[in-house]
């Protein structure tokens, strides 16, 4: 069994405290997993025992199951290093800096884009992956919205644009299914 736990800050032996509050605080992270969706659960790469611990206790019902799931969960968690998991879910709940500065980034190129045309080629050349005939179609939209006092659907849609095209750190990115086979 590894030792997340302890990661030898202390020489000394761990306090029967101490160990407590560890297992008390993986459990905790456990209570945060079972209230994700099974596709988020199953995008986190979590291991298959814990997965299906996870999963077992979105089955049950009756209050001292889950009592006993949770701290099975909380067992399991003991062999998995907690630290990815919590960064995961701090991204998921838009807590964390990185994901904090990526909205900013979102913001800033929409921004931009919509002050001056000659953005949107700065934007293409440096993500290629944009449609350019979608981008400068809802580009216009967008700035006739404003004009006429609209409500700010192709603004919006800019957003969602930039968005897919901007990958998240720290968030796995949805694997494209085009039927060709990666060459390794």
């Amino acid at each position: 069994m590894t030792d997340y736990l302890n990661d030898g800050q202390q020489d000394g032996p761990v306090s029967k405290s101490q160990r407590k509050r560890d297992m008390d605080a993986l459990q905790d992270l456990g209570k945060e997993l079972v209230e994700l969706s099974r596709d988020t659960l199953k995008k986190m790469q979590l291991p298959e025992d814990l997965l299906t611990a996870i999963l077992d206790y979105k089955r049950f019902t009756a209050h001292g199951a889950l009592r006993r799931q949770l701290q099975y969960i909380g067992k399991l968690m003991r062999d998995v290093d907690p630290e990815p998991i919590r960064q995961y879910l701090q991204v998921i709940k838009g807590e964390s800096s990185e994901h904090i500065a990526w909205q900013h980034l979102l913001e800033r190129w929409r921004e931009r884009l919509m002050a001056d045309d000659a953005q949107s080629a700065a934007f293409i050349k440096d993500f290629p992956a944009a449609d350019p005939q979608q981008l400068r179609t809802l580009i216009r939209n967008a700035r006739k919205e404003q004009q006429d006092s609209k409500p700010p659907k192709s603004f919006r849609l800019l957003y969602q644009l930039i968005k897919e095209v901007i990958p998240e750190p720290g968030k796995p990115r949805p694997v494209a299914h085009d039927g060709a086979e990666d060459e390794a």
